[in-house]
């Protein structure tokens, strides 16, 4: 099995460009936060264990996401081409997969860093709406709803996430940098990170993704 990893702040675009790709090129998309709130729903030994950490508003370890993740790909098919979306996001994170696919004759073929400077993330992130009823999401410059405020789905008024803040943004992204820069400067010294411009539309960033891999 190949894997190749998707890396990038938050709103970099990740989570879109991973799925285009899937539907296009055929990749399974693996996104560790799915992977957490699936454990969590379904009660697995991991869920239960995670639950307990998420609740207090405490990080889930390494160890508990590493093996989730080294689960489902020991379980893979070994011509399976995957994307790891967002995942590693620390150097010991990094180890442990590589630790797994070594014993899952896996190999690690590439990373592709999402590049988008702060504005932009925060222009993304800070402008979401979000309906609390059907989770339909909007956006106050480029998505607007077609009442002010009001979902078209569903009529219920539009919400902004907590941690969709100015502030929250702010303290995400440098969470952000001091957790995954030693994953990016680990895959850099590999020679196997692709940098990938993260502006404009997702196709057109989709269409670099593949020329950076090509």
């Amino acid at each position: 099995m190949d894997i190749t990893l998707l890396l990038g702040a938050p709103g970099s675009g990740k989570g879109t460009a991973a799925a285009r790709l899937e539907k296009k090129c055929g990749f399974v998309v693996v996104s560790s936060g799915d992977l957490l709130r699936d454990a969590v729903a379904r009660q697995t030994p991991d869920g239960v264990e995670a639950q307990s950490y998420m609740e207090r508003g405490a990080l889930v370890p390494d160890a508990i996401i590493g093996h989730m993740i080294g689960e489902l790909l020991r379980a893979g098919d070994s011509g399976t081409q995957y994307l790891l979306d967002g995942y590693p996001r620390t150097v010991k994170q990094l180890e442990m997969l590589e630790d797994v696919l070594a014993h899952c004759g896996g190999t690690l073929k590439a990373a592709v860093l999402i590049e988008v400077n702060d504005e932009l993330v925060i222009e993304r992130i800070a402008g979401r709406r979000v309906c609390p009823r059907c989770n339909a999401v909007y956006h106050a410059v480029t998505l607007r709803p077609q009442r002010e405020g009001i979902c078209d789905h569903c009529g219920t008024a539009l919400v902004q996430r907590a941690d969709d803040t100015v502030a929250t943004v702010l303290q995400r992204l440098e969470v952000y940098r001091r957790q995954t820069g030693g994953v990016i400067e680990a895959c850099e010294a590999r020679k196997m990170l692709h940098r990938v411009d993260g502006n404009g539309e997702v196709d057109i960033i989709v269409e670099r993704i593949l020329q950076s891999l090509a």
